[in-house]
């Protein structure tokens, strides 16, 4: 299964270089085309798990005002 992320950044917020080194160091690969991001669970993966994972990622972005769009897909 497979996370991807669109990030949406303000001109008040975080640089994209910086919300670019949270999510790589949360294991997030850039992604080019409609997704920003991909995170690659190489397994399948339970709502709970997924929600747990957003979580943490909104908790480490917390201050940097991005939006972000997730869509996870097997």
């Amino acid at each position: 299964m497979k996370t991807y992320v669109e990030v949406f950044v303000s001109s008040e917020g975080a640089k994209a270089s910086e919300i670019l080194k949270i999510l790589t160091e949360l294991g997030f690969q850039p992604s080019f085309g409609e997704q920003d991001f991909v995170y690659n669970w190489r397994r399948e993966v339970v709502l709970p798990e997924i929600l747990r994972f957003v979580d943490k990622i909104q908790e480490k972005l917390r201050g940097t005002k991005v939006l972000l769009k997730f869509t996870t897909i097997k």
